[in-house]
């Protein structure tokens, strides 16, 4: 599948944001409770190989990171505002790993599309030095969107599906709880 352009697909004008948090499905349960993000679908990206599986891109050898694309509008929620959603829901100080998951395929990873966002993301990192918000560095990755690859349909959604599933109670459901405590104002009805 080819990256989105930003086109408006026939519901008004929406962007396209390509962020990897960590587990896809982390990142896409929280996302998907956004003020204005009319879609979240997980996926792979950042790698050399195309159509990559989940078995290959666990096997850290395509390059890819598990990200998740968000289609926004962006009159109701800028891209700076999710990238500090994305920045205040997992740790941007550790290099590819998150939690108890490790390897190239979970590092944090803004891919940008357009010198815009480019630019976007790079101010927001240094805001997010300049704050002190993490005693580390943040060393998020900041690269052009080349390819979006959605992962299998079993990855869409995954938190919705499963809520009672033990990595949805452990691991998710903080993370929700955290940015439905700091970002109150961008929750969706």
């Amino acid at each position: 599948m080819a990256e989105h352009s930003g086109d408006s697909h026939g519901e008004g004008s929406a962007e396209f944001a390509t962020f990897g948090g960590g587990c896809f499905w982390c990142t896409e349960a929280v996302f998907s409770e956004v003020r204005g993000v009319n879609g979240v679908v997980s996926g792979y990206a950042g790698g050399d190989v195309p159509n990559p599986s989940y078995e290959l891109v666990c096997s850290g050898t395509t390059g890819h990171a598990e990200v998740v694309q968000v289609r926004f509008d962006p009159g109701a929620v800028s891209y700076r505002q999710l990238l500090e959603i994305f920045f205040m829901t997992h740790d941007p100080t550790t290099r590819d790993r998150q939690g108890a998951d490790y390897g190239r395929q979970y590092r944090s990873i803004i891919l940008y599309q357009g010198e815009e966002q480019r630019r976007i993301a790079e101010e927001t990192i240094k805001w997010v030095d300049e704050q002190e918000l993490y005693t580390d560095p943040v060393l998020t990755e900041v690269s052009p969107l080349k390819e979006f690859y959605p992962a299998e349909s079993y990855h869409q959604g995954y938190f919705r599906k499963n809520p009672g599933k033990p990595y949805c109670r452990i691991v998710i459901n903080p993370k929700l709880g955290k940015f439905r405590h700091r970002f109150a104002e961008l929750l969706s009805a």
